[in-house]
């Protein structure tokens, strides 16, 4: 099982969850460039500048470890970046999981609702050009969605301003004002869809979006609030994985 984290992260936040399937997976953990202990000089403009380059790096780390028939856990635009590797190599990966994916987070109505206008998406990247710290605080309750759980918001906002700023804000242009919607028919994958009834970030349109677009996939529904569900509902989100990697979900 290979776990992805999303935008703004790194790989201490699958605690809670990877170590449940150590005993029936290979459970393999990674930084995407920019965030946690990842090699920052692996970083080019170019090549990142799309979520195709992390795609590459997705398929780099299964070459590099000999990883077949994987599991792919990803999370957010982490989901994303797995169904676009799965796209270019599907031999790879058996099954993928997507924690609270979003093809495209903008609104293009009357068809789409993705959660943002332009201006909102707009204005958080003049305010990660201008205040590094200020766009964390801003942005880390809104993704975490557990206001009553302080301690969870409090260690999104320090893994934000952890980020490379420079490589942070790049990446956020990519994933906020890309649309993916397109490659959805091209997955051939089976996958699950974990969707959070109350996220602000990918609300539950989306989720369902998702679930016609992507032929053999399932979707089930956290009756949870945010974005982070393997973070703030850790046993429910391991419940759900496995009842459908065992074939019993219903």
């Amino acid at each position: 099982m290979l776990f992805a984290h999303g935008f703004g992260c790194d790989q201490s936040m699958w605690r809670l969850v990877a170590p449940a399937f150590e005993a029936t997976h290979r459970v393999v953990l990674f930084d995407h460039v920019g965030c946690g202990g990842a090699d920052l000089t692996a970083y080019d403009v170019q090549r990142h500048g799309s979520l195709d380059g992390y795609a590459e790096d997705v398929l780099g780390i299964c070459d590099a470890l000999g990883l077949r028939e994987v599991v792919y856990v990803g999370h957010s635009v982490s989901a994303m970046i797995g169904l676009l590797a799965s796209i270019r190599a599907p031999e790879r990966f058996s099954r993928l999981v997507l924690i609270g994916p979003s093809p495209r987070y903008l609104n293009d109505p009357p068809e789409y609702v993705g959660g943002f206008e332009r201006r909102d998406l707009e204005g958080l990247l003049d305010l990660m050009d201008s205040n590094h710290v200020g766009w964390a605080n801003f942005l880390a309750p809104l993704v975490m969605g557990n206001g009553e759980r302080p301690e969870l918001t409090r260690e999104l906002q320090a893994s934000f301003c952890a980020t490379d700023p420079f490589v942070a804000r790049r990446f956020a242009e990519v994933t906020f004002l890309g649309d993916n919607r397109a490659d959805l028919s091209k997955v051939t994958r089976p996958s699950l869809i974990v969707q959070c009834t109350q996220d602000a970030i990918a609300p539950r349109q989306v989720g369902a979006y998702m679930h016609r677009s992507l032929e053999q996939s399932t979707l089930r529904e956290l009756d949870a609030s945010g974005h982070c569900p393997h973070m703030s509902h850790p046993a429910e989100t391991i419940n759900l994985i496995r009842a459908y990697l065992e074939g019993t979900s219903s």
